[in-house]
């Protein structure tokens, strides 16, 4: 494969002034309320929103604001300090990930919140993992210092031991939970305070008290940025101190190259801590034109395009929402100028299409553009074959940019109409919902002939039910949730001989495959390789044997479940030299490889989630004993000022209803949270059901 710089010219358009920038957290910690004090800070907003009142800008759907959480990713656009900052206000909630997925994809940068009391939770711990695979830079705002038993510097621990960056801390805080007013500049040692009741902050001297603190914290921060930055170092050890031009040099590059994480704190509620974290964002994350050039396909050649309004379009469409008004495909454009009125190539469904209208975004509000170019996030209204994923550019220089990653679905509900003359609106309905959402899958059940939506989880599904109920007025019965389970193989079969022979008067079909098959690790998916010598199946013949065993592994012999973790090797065969196709090959592909499956000793996998409880400590052996009778396996217990926390490994079918019956035998006081932790091997009481239940 090579590689082509197909636009190689200095940028002209002055993209230094735009971030591009998510929000990333777990749920409550407070995502949502830094994203309403950023709008009112910036005077995008003239009200603060609140998330218990239902009054946010980002939170905009009914859902949303009756369940107090985020379940879809807002854009909204705002200006500080000369810049103009695109924000996409993420899910905390892991049946949400995919939307975290798809926003990382289009970001340049991103502000990961945590909370002063928790420290990293387990779905913080997810989206920085995910920022990681994207290489997304991040800076960290610890958030509610406010709180009774907030710690700044235990925050940093957990930050340090569970997602192992160099924490870099730029601020310290002025008091400590309800006497917190403010925090310590490091870099300008200076004092930061709000007062209650009044917008905006006041710079002054730093407090007597906290003079020798702050002075011994800012020299641990010069030798931590010492330690990591050449240029730094070399001024260190030449005056045994870093200048302030020097430090937010340092820091910008460290943040980028993500060998550091600027730390900062504040109390988002009370609006302390925001106008700092806006600088840090302007300083430190980088703009599109820090960004590398993006890397698309075509015709098997590598393609680079730059961050230019001049060069040739190239945009991702990341999300697709359907409003009373019309469709809106939500794109970041990483190269070239789109225009009102511009015909513009899906490179996906290989379609031209036109662009209605083009709309800077603020949630569920819109503000016309006639044109957005290189480093905008934009919604275009017009598109009619648009997908998330989906690649637009220009007709003359087309492109494919990889699309975001769609995780599998792990639940799965049956759905259908209370009255049979909705059907087919309902089916209509469904079809858009898993537009808007690729992680929402739609089927019919062979055997049973019923609707099945899939999903992420239990919340996941719930949310998608009530779309049908308020946004298409559509009267559902919903079935019980099922979980999915996969079939792998324990101990496999070699030299497995399949001939497919059909003569029924015409032209014949003939095809002779010899397959070894074997396990392999848990999530290693499927491997197929030929090791055919002597030129005895083509290698067209191949490909298609190939195509023939991933569709056997759509449905296993246990139960009628995917089959994954193995390898297939071909290790010989024969053609005819009339009757051999590509299409006898892989339909002997199909056929001789469910029939090894046959042969193999098979285990079945059901999905398992990483639970963390977390509890009064009075209520830990309850908590302890409910795990264990829904096969829970702990894996470790911290305490806390009076409380537990659990982590285990539970099965995914013995957490539905799991949040009501935490909440009845904790008295309202106990809260969990889990994310999806792959496949186990199913007991064998489980192995019966499963093979029997819907698939």
């Amino acid at each position: 494969m090579r590689t082509t710089n197909t636009f190689d010219r200095t940028v002209a358009h002055p993209l230094a002034a735009v971030r591009n920038l998510g929000i990333l957290a777990h749920v409550d910690a407070g995502k949502t309320t830094v994203t309403e004090r950023i709008l009112y800070a910036t005077g995008t907003t003239h009200k603060r929103g609140e998330v218990h009142d239902g009054t946010t800008v980002t939170d905009f759907d009914p859902q949303e604001r009756d369940r107090g959480i985020t379940i879809f990713a807002a854009a909204v656009s705002c200006a500080w300090d000369g810049h103009r900052i695109n924000l996409i206000d993420t899910p905390g909630h892991v049946d949400f990930a995919d939307e975290v997925e798809r926003s990382l994809r289009v970001l340049d940068g991103a502000v990961a919140v945590f909370d002063a009391v928790a420290g990293v939770e387990p779905q913080s711990e997810a989206v920085w993992r995910q920022a990681d695979r994207h290489g997304v830079p991040r800076i960290a705002f610890v958030n509610k210092l406010d709180r009774a038993g907030a710690d700044l510097d235990a925050a940093v621990a957990s930050l340090r031991e569970r997602l192992h960056p160099a924490p870099l801390v730029v601020q310290l805080p002025i008091g400590a939970e309800d006497a917190f007013t403010g925090v310590v500049d490091l870099l300008e040692m200076r004092a930061l305070t709000w007062a209650d009741g009044q917008d905006g902050m006041s710079a002054g001297p730093v407090p007597p008290e906290l003079r020798a603190e702050a002075g011994r914290r800012r020299r641990l921060l010069e030798e931590q940025v010492a330690e990591l930055h050449a240029g730094a170092l070399e001024e260190f050890c030449a005056t045994s101190r870093l200048s302030v031009p020097t430090l937010r040099g340092a820091l910008r590059d460290l943040t980028g190259s993500g060998e550091g994480v600027v730390v900062l704190c504040g109390s988002a509620y009370r609006n302390r801590g925001i106008e700092p974290l806006l600088d840090a964002v302007v300083a430190w994350l980088p703009s599109p034109a820090d960004r590398p050039p993006v890397d698309g396909m075509h015709d098997g050649v590598v393609q680079r395009r730059p961050a230019d309004p001049a060069a040739p379009l190239a945009a991702l469409a990341f999300k697709v929402q359907a409003t009373p008004t019309g469709r809106l495909t939500y794109l970041r454009i990483y190269s070239g100028t789109i225009e009102k009125g511009d015909t513009v190539w899906d490179a996906g469904a290989r379609r031209t299409e036109r662009v209605g209208r083009i709309l800077r975004v603020r949630a569920d509000r819109h503000a016309p553009l006639e044109r957005a170019v290189a480093g905008d996030i934009v919604a275009v209204v017009g598109l009619k074959a648009a997908r998330a994923g989906s690649t637009l550019c220009a007709p003359d220089a087309p492109l494919v940019l990889e699309p975001p990653n769609v995780a599998e679905p792990v639940v799965s509900v049956a759905v259908e109409a209370r009255r049979a003359t909705d059907t087919e609106r309902l089916a209509g309905a469904l079809a858009r919902l898993a537009e808007e959402d690729p992680s929402l899958v739609v089927r019919t059940d062979a055997e049973t002939g019923q609707t099945v939506l899939s999903g992420r989880g239990e919340l996941h599904l719930e949310v998608a039910a009530e779309k049908l109920r308020r946004d298409h007025g559509l009267e559902v019965n919903v079935g019980r949730p099922q979980v999915s389970y996969r079939e792998t193989v324990a101990r496999g079969v070699t030299g497995f001989v399949h001939r497919h022979v059909k003569q029924d008067g015409g032209a014949g079909q003939f095809a002779h495959i010899v397959l070894d098959v074997e396990p392999l690790d848990a999530g290693s998916g499927f491997v197929f390789r030929s090791a055919v010598t002597g030129g005895r199946v083509p290698q067209e013949y191949v490909r298609a044997v190939e195509a023939g065993c991933r569709d056997a592994l759509a449905e296993g012999p246990l139960g009628g479940h995917r089959v994954t973790g193995l390898r297939v090797t071909l290790t010989d065969g024969s053609t005819h030299v009339k009757d051999s196709s590509e299409q006898a090959f892989r339909t002997a592909g199909r056929f001789g490889l469910r029939e090894a499956l046959r042969a193999c000793a098979l285990v079945l996998l059901e999905p398992v989630a990483e639970v963390a409880v977390t509890v009064p400590e009075d209520a830990l052996g309850t908590v302890l004993g409910d795990l264990a009778a829904r096969r829970g396996r702990v894996t470790g217990s911290t305490s806390r000022a009076g409380t537990a926390t659990v982590t285990a490994t539970v099965p995914l079918a013995e957490l539905f209803g799991y949040a009501t019956r935490l909440r009845s035998r904790t008295q309202g006081r106990g809260t969990f949270t889990a994310r999806p932790a792959g496949h186990a091997p199913a007991p064998a009481a489980t192995d019966t059901a499963a093979a029997s239940a819907t698939r």
